[in-house]
Order: structure tokens, then C-alpha cells, then sequence
């Protein structure tokens, strides 16, 4: 192995003709078990012609330390099954198709005197940035694994495989290229000539592009940086609806000022309108406040349609088949309006206001991505989440109503473990202030928050913005929809990936 106090200059190029007499011996000592398994010239010159940017090189001190070569293929004509030689072309390389969807590698080796330098992962990252520049749906090669013929008597490729992944076999291609975020996909029998130490087989493996975006037939605009509007709403005696709403629209033009994307309110924000039913009973006066609800929601999307964006409306109470639950909706900005409803009650709803839990659950489907939304309670129930991010949820909004600062901190520390399990965004935004005037809701404490996973491409502590506790404002947060993705497959830890869904499994009943 070369030392490294003998390393000059390490660069990447693309592969030249006049590079062949060198390759080809860097070939012959790369594979000394397959000694004739080196290109031809006017393969190599094919190769070039057809995609030049598929073939690199890195050199040391000026000298070929390895290559990686790559095509890029339909891979739906290979997904099945397929040899080296077929999707080569014969090695004539006839499969290249510009408007393929796969990138294929063809062929990666390091000189042995040069392993042990990492130059094998910038070519693998080459290979992942060409993939994403030309918006491929990922990488794919058959991996050799040229320890099995060891085993061959002992266990099919399959166990094989599996005892590689688990550190029970060493095999230092398969591992190499496992811990370079390659996955197995398929196991290829027949796939190289002449592989002997292989057995014959091959590893299909891959890596998906997560940017790779299907060409639409509409144009269709999927936001990656998505501003957040929290409103702290402070609860203050409103004389009517009117002046509720004038309030709430006052908060809507501020963030949309701010261009931005959602607006998300508290639970049961309107509350003060309770206060001209206080002479009745505290169920009575909760299911006259339940009468402005569909108003409320009109106004609401009137707004998002004037102010150009989305509102999470908080929560409030709503009559149905004469139960009363907690709902709530998002009026998106293109006039559509989508329910949310509150699954579980708290114990004091239940028994003061005689409120009953809801049954929906679900994704909603936004110009922003999926999002979804939890009222108060529902976030200390991590299923409820789990749930949410299985069908592609990026946001979770949770509009809060808490009286203490227990309470509010069960909704706070809770809202920030689903942040980190799930791999997420958070929202929460509650009430603050007094009203003395209405039974059942005379104190509130809040401090709203924007919640992120704990990693190094986001804050140290998980917390992207937060208000001042228990004061009237907006807070404003831009979240990154990408780093989510990034984090998903290159994460420190990876939550969802690394589920043991052999041992539990969270479904909807």
C-alpha cells in the first residue's frame, strides 16, 4: 500500500483513450483471479463515445488508482433478471440509453496498492451525483461476492448474504459497498462469466435517487423550502364573531407578509365567545359555541384564498348526529377545505363539556406536501404519528390548549419525541392570557414552537424557532423538506429505516 506522506495530488477526470495501455494493466492487478477479464481498446473507445461522463478515473500522483465505468439503461427491461453480458449489450454497450431511467455501474476496482485510501467512496459518490444531476431514479450494479465459494457447501447466497450483513462472514466487497449505502435487491445467478470465486452469483444492488422527480404532464410545483406561520393568540373578551375574525385575519396578513406558507392557529382560539352564554350550564355553553363553527370555517377559506395561504384553523367544537367533538380544518390557499378531528378527549372534556373522540386519521395532501394534524392530547400518543409518517407526512401541525405549565410541557416534550421518531417537522401553537369570564377556560399557557429531528444538518437541541412563553405574537420558521430526505438515508441514526418491524408493527386498526 502506498503511504500517504507519499501523496501528492488525488484528482477524478474522465477516462481518455490514451489512459488504455495503464487501465488495462491496473485491470490485470485489480483481478489476478481473472487475469484476461481486462477491456479492449475499442470497447473502451465505444464506451467514451457513448457516455463520456459515466466513465472516471481517479489518479494518484498523476497514476490510475481505479476507475468506475456506468451506462444508463431502461432498467425496466432488466429488473427481473439479467447477466453482465446481456445488459452490456454483449459488451458492445448498445443498452446505453440516453433516456433510460437507471444508471448502471459496468465496472469499479481499486489498484490494490491503493486500497485502504477511501478512493473506492468518491467514486461511488460520483457515481450518486451524476445519478441526481441527471435525475435518475437511482444506481444499480451486479456485486460480486467473492468470499461465497468458501461457503457454497454450507448455506445458499441468500444466508450467505444475510451473515455478510451481520458481521458473520467478512466478504470486503459486499461490505464495502453495503456501507456505502448500497442495498441488496435481487440475487443474480449466472450473471459473470468465468466469476468462479462467486460461484457464479452476483448481488443486484442499489441506491435510490431521493430527488429523483418523475417528468409530470402538468407542471406540478412541490415546495423544499416551506415557511411556517405559528400564531400565539391571546384570549381577550370579543364582543362577536366579527371581531374574533377580525382579530384572526389580522394574524393571517401579518404571516402572509412574511410569504408564508401555512398559517396554524390554537385549539379553541375562538373560546371568549363563550363568555355571552356563561349563565348556562358548561355543556350548554360549549354547544352554543359550537354554532359558529361552520362560519368560522368560511371566513377561513375566504382568507386563505385572499391572502394567498394555508390555514390550520386551530380546532373547534362541532355537532354532528348531535355529539359534539373537537375538529378542525386546513383551507388551502386553492379554495379546498379538509377536516381534522381531535381522536382523543381529555378527561375534563369528556366529563365537563361531554365531548366524544373522533375516528379520522389521515395524511392531507397540500401544495407543500403531505402534512398532518394533531389536537392537543393526540400528540402524547406516539402510534397516532407513527401513523402519520408511514403515509408520507413531512409536518406535523398541533394546535394546543393547555391551563398549566405541566400541561403544556406534556404537549411540548411530546410533540418534540414525535419530531425526532418520525423524522419530521412540528408545529405546536397554543393560547395564552385569562378569561375570567368563561367557566372551564379562565387560565392558558403556551410557548409555540417549531420542532426538528436532532442531527447535524439541523439545531443542536431540536428547536428551529420558538415564542416568547405567554405572550401575544407570530413566530416564523423555514423548514427544508431535502433534509428530511437526507436524514432518512444518510442520518446518524436513522428511526423509520431501522424499525424492527419483525418484532412490531403499528397498523390502523
Amino acid at each position: 500500500m502506498i503511504n500517504t506522506n507519499e501523496i501528492e495530488n488525488i484528482e477524478l477526470s474522465y477516462l481518455q483513450l490514451k489512459d488504455y495501455e495503464e487501465l488495462k494493466q491496473a485491470l490485470i492487478e485489480s483481478y489476478p483471479e481473472m487475469p484476461d477479464s481486462y477491456w479492449l481498446r475499442p470497447q473502451l473507445k465505444t464506451l467514451i463515445n457513448r457516455f463520456p461522463e459515466g466513465q472516471v478515473v481517479v489518479k494518484v500522483n498523476g497514476q490510475i488508482a481505479g476507475c468506475a465505468f456506468s451506462i444508463i439503461v431502461d432498467f425496466s427491461k432488466y429488473v427481473t433478471r439479467h447477466t453482465y453480458k446481456r445488459i452490456t449489450g454483449n459488451y458492445t454497450f448498445n443498452t446505453h440509453s440516453p433516456d433510460g431511467d437507471m444508471l448502471y455501474g459496468i465496472e469499479i476496482f481499486i489498484r490494490p496498492e491503493y486500497r485502504g485510501l477511501r478512493l473506492g467512496r468518491r467514486l461511488y459518490d460520483y457515481r450518486k451525483e451524476l445519478c441526481e444531476r441527471l435525475n435518475l431514479k437511482g444506481v444499480a450494479f451486479g456485486g460480486r461476492i467473492p468470499n461465497y465459494h468458501k461457503y457454497a457447501d454450507q448455506m445458499s447466497p441468500k444466508e450467505y448474504i444475510a451473515k455478510v450483513r451481520m458481521k458473520e462472514i467478512d466478504d470486503p466487497v459486499l461490505n464495502f459497498q453495503i456501507s456505502n449505502d448500497f442495498y441488496p435487491s435481487k440475487i443474480l445467478k449466472s450473471y459473470l462469466e468465468g466469476d468462479e470465486a462467486s460461484n457464479d452469483y452476483a448481488v443486484l444492488l442499489k441506491w435510490d435517487n431521493i430527488y429523483y422527480e418523475e417528468e409530470a404532464k402538468q407542471p406540478v410545483i412541490t415546495k423544499k423550502i416551506v415557511r411556517l406561520g405559528l400564531v400565539q393568540w391571546q384570549m381577550r373578551p370579543y364582543n362577536n364573531l366579527d371581531d374574533v375574525m377580525n382579530q384572526a385575519e389580522y394574524f393571517i396578513d401579518a404571516v402572509s407578509g412574511y410569504r408564508s406558507d401555512f398559517a396554524l392557529f390554537p385549539e379553541f382560539f375562538m373560546a371568549p365567545l363563550m363568555a355571552e352564554n356563561n349563565h348556562l350550564s358548561e355543556p350548554e355553553a360549549i354547544r352554543e359555541l359550537a354554532k359558529h363553527s361552520e362560519a368560522i370555517t368560511q371566513r377561513f377559506s375566504e382568507l386563505a384564498i385572499t391572502y394567498n395561504i394555508n390555514i390550520i384553523t386551530g380546532s373547534m367544537p362541532e355537532i354532528r348526529d348531535d355529539r359534539l367533538y373537537n375538529a378542525g380544518y386546513v383551507c388551502k390557499r386553492d379554495g379546498s377545505v379538509e377536516r381534522f378531528e381531535k381522536l382523543h378527549v381529555t378527561p375534563d372534556e369528556a366529563k365537563v363539556w361531554g365531548m366524544q373522540g373522533g375516528a379520522e386519521l389521515k395524511a392531507i395532501e397540500t401544495d407543500c406536501g403531505k402534512i398532518g394534524v394533531l389536537i392537543c392530547y393526540d400528540v402524547e400518543f406516539p402510534e397516532l404519528g407513527r401513523l402519520l409518517a408511514d403515509e408520507g407526512v413531512d409536518i406535523l401541525f398541533v394546535p394546543f390548549l393547555t391551563d398549566t405549565q405541566n400541561g403544556y410541557s406534556r404537549v411540548r416534550n411530546c410533540a418534540m419525541a414525535r419530531a425526532i421518531e418520525n423524522e419530521c417537522y412540528v408545529a405546536i401553537a397554543g393560547g395564552v392570557g385569562n378569561l375570567p369570564k368563561v367557566h372551564n377556560m379562565d387560565i392558558q399557557y403556551a410557548q409555540s414552537m417549531v420542532f426538528t429531528p436532532c442531527d447535524f444538518s439541523f439545531p443542536m437541541n431540536g428547536i428551529k424557532a420558538e415564542a416568547t412563553p405567554n405572550t401575544e405574537m407570530i413566530v416564523i420558521a423555514d423548514v427544508d423538506i431535502d433534509l428530511l430526505r437526507e436524514l432518512n438515508q444518510f442520518g446518524s441514526v436513522r428511526n423509520l429505516k431501522d424499525r424492527r418491524s419483525d418484532i412490531f408493527q403499528v397498523k390502523r386498526s
